[in-house]
């Protein structure tokens, strides 16, 4: 059955950076990979699948945007990536009315499909339907497809559920997962979601880097 969105590279895509960094003892978003800094990386690896400009969901007070719009969010308090989401929809119905749903990648997933909005909207046949990626048996749900008519039930659930656990607020909606396959490379399979949380990861993508740049 064919997608519900005709064309996936209309649909609003937000970077997810509202996390503390406290594994990596700094903004990971600032960290370098191949001499260039993660945010910059992921925003242009998302950007070259999109029509529209990508976002940036982070504090008000974020020192460089590298020219991302700046979306902070409209729930105080860190609430987890899911008011990330609420604040990118809430966003996208006023600066993007057509839009039916909405795509999210977090900061720190510098090896993500090239492919990966493509199949995520292939995967939704309903305007209220999200879809998330998955990869080695493992669900990955800041990368998704979120519509906006969720907005208010996501809302009123992070304000009401203390434990915001995200599972919990997906078994409340209908949900496609789509499955990645590693990435083939010298070294070995590559997870596509591979992410980077502390010093250790930063050097072990690095390794991933360089294996990826000499796989033919």
């Amino acid at each position: 059955m064919p997608g519900f969105i005709i064309d996936p590279a209309d649909i609003p895509p937000y970077l997810l950076a509202g996390g503390r960094s406290s594994r990596m003892g700094a903004n990971k978003a600032f960290a370098l990979l191949g001499g260039e800094r993660l945010l910059t990386r992921i925003a242009a690896r998302i950007g070259q699948q999109q029509k529209i400009p990508v976002a940036l969901n982070a504090d008000s007070d974020w020192p460089d945007t590298v020219g991302l719009r700046l979306v902070p969010d409209i729930i105080p308090g860190k609430l987890g990536p899911l008011a990330g989401v609420l604040t990118a929809i809430r966003d996208a119905t006023v600066k993007h009315p057509h839009a039916s749903h909405i795509v999210t990648v977090p900061i720190d997933s510098p090896f993500f499909p090239s492919d990966l909005v493509g199949r995520l909207a292939q995967a939704i046949v309903s305007r209220d339907e999200i879809a998330i990626a998955a990869s080695l048996s493992r669900d990955h749900p800041v990368f998704g497809l979120w519509p906006v008519s969720i907005a208010d039930d996501l809302e009123i659930w992070l304000l009401k559920d203390d434990k915001r656990r995200v599972r919990d607020f997906l078994a409340r909606h209908t949900v496609r997962t789509v499955d990645f396959a590693t990435i083939q490379t010298l070294i070995g399979p590559l997870d596509p979601f591979f992410n980077i949380n502390t010093p250790d990861d930063l050097i072990a993508a690095e390794r991933w880097l360089a294996a990826l740049e000499q796989t033919p």
